[in-house]
């Protein structure tokens, strides 16, 4: 299945005019190995749009073969070795919300209740992060972002990857910190209480707060 029609249709009519750009992105990768699996790659994007409550925007897949499956921080739910930077987000939601670490780490929950789990890159070489920086994938996913702001979505921006966007969102709607990798989660990410926060500004704007156990 082609990436585009991996879109939810809610989507693809949204993107309408990025679709050349997504099937010249997966033509330019189609000649190399890459993760996440082909039929995963589109996967954030499966879900309807006007369902969408909360962005968190990731930077690219993971580059250990075991760990990328579509969503953004998410891994297989068999896998049983988490990745430092998950864990941290597992610790910041006990903390946040007093939600017990997961068995597993398998986000698709989250997305299946409007949080779009969102890499600016969605593919990369196994071993490689940042190896497709330059395909095409910013140009698309950036303008997926400017949709899911304009639409009134709650942005969490975990890093200065993520935050170079922050711009699409207005102030009141963007819940900022230092990434939940080893290397900064406690320079400001622990304590920053994302989960809460998003829930505060949605109930704030009259819509219902995300369920984020998992």
């Amino acid at each position: 299945m082609s990436f585009r029609d991996q879109l939810h249709p809610s989507w693809r009519d949204l993107l309408g005019d990025k679709l050349g750009l997504l099937d010249e992105v997966e033509e330019r990768i189609s000649k190399e190995d890459y993760l996440p699996g082909a039929r995963f790659v589109m996967r954030a994007l499966s879900q309807d749009f006007n369902l969408a409550k909360v962005l968190i925007l990731g930077q690219d897949p993971y580059p250990n073969p075991v760990h990328p499956v579509g969503l953004a921080f998410s891994i297989a739910p068999e896998v049983t070795k988490f990745p430092p930077t998950l864990k941290n987000i597992f610790k910041e939601l006990e903390s946040d919300l007093n939600i017990t670490s997961p068995k597993n780490g398998d986000l698709s929950s989250w997305s299946e209740r409007g949080v779009i789990l969102l890499n600016r890159t969605l593919t990369c070489r196994s071993g490689e992060s940042n190896s497709h920086i330059n395909v095409g994938w910013r140009e698309f996913t950036d303008t997926c972002v400017a949709l899911l702001a304009k639409s009134g979505c709650v942005g969490i921006l975990w890093g200065a990857n993520a935050q170079e966007i922050g711009g699409f969102f207005p102030k009141e709607r963007v819940i900022s910190s230092p990434h939940p990798s080893p290397l900064s989660a406690y320079r400001g990410f622990f304590g920053s209480k994302p989960f809460s926060r998003a829930n505060q500004i949605l109930i704030d704007m009259g819509k219902e707060p995300v369920n984020w156990s998992l």
